[in-house]
């Protein structure tokens, strides 16, 4: 996998201040899409142990308190992410259990196969559906698109 950006303290993408990874990868290329150069796979940077352990690190640091991670793109449930993004829920869980998890993702929460679903289910919540410029509305929370789905854990 990579990634286009990591950010540490994030306070934009998603409640509270957070960590926000932007992996590299989307096959939707929805038209209007504000990064675009997060569309091809081997964008960006590779993505690394190192920089896994830092997201754990940063989540767990209690000098800068962090309500959770944020995972955006690109898209996250890319085919090309799904193993390490799943490593990296994962982790989140297991070392970091006071905190949540945000996705946005172009796929629709009744399209994801069985790899996609189980990372989902480690989500508290799931942006979904594809940016669609006609529906775009600036004064929307967290999504870009009156089309696009807020769903908070249970996921369902």
């Amino acid at each position: 996998m990579n990634y286009l950006s990591y950010h540490s303290v994030d306070v934009v993408n998603g409640q509270g201040t957070r960590c926000t990874l932007f992996v590299a990868g989307c096959e939707h290329q929805c038209r209007g899409c504000y990064n675009q150069k997060s569309w091809r796979c081997d964008s960006g940077h590779p993505y690394t142990d190192d920089l896994e352990q830092q997201i754990i690190n940063d989540l767990n640091d209690s000098r800068i308190r962090r309500k959770g991670l944020s995972l955006s793109g690109g898209d996250p449930l890319h085919p090309n992410n799904l193993d390490a993004v799943q490593r990296l829920v994962e982790r989140v869980r297991k070392e970091c259990a006071s905190k949540d998890i945000w996705m946005w993702t172009g796929y629709k929460l009744q399209e994801l196969n069985p790899q996609q679903q189980a990372i989902v289910k480690q989500v508290d919540t799931l942006i979904d559906g594809k940016f669609e410029q006609e529906l775009a509305d600036p004064k929307l929370q967290w999504r870009g698109s009156s089309n696009q789905i807020i769903h908070c854990q249970p996921l369902q």
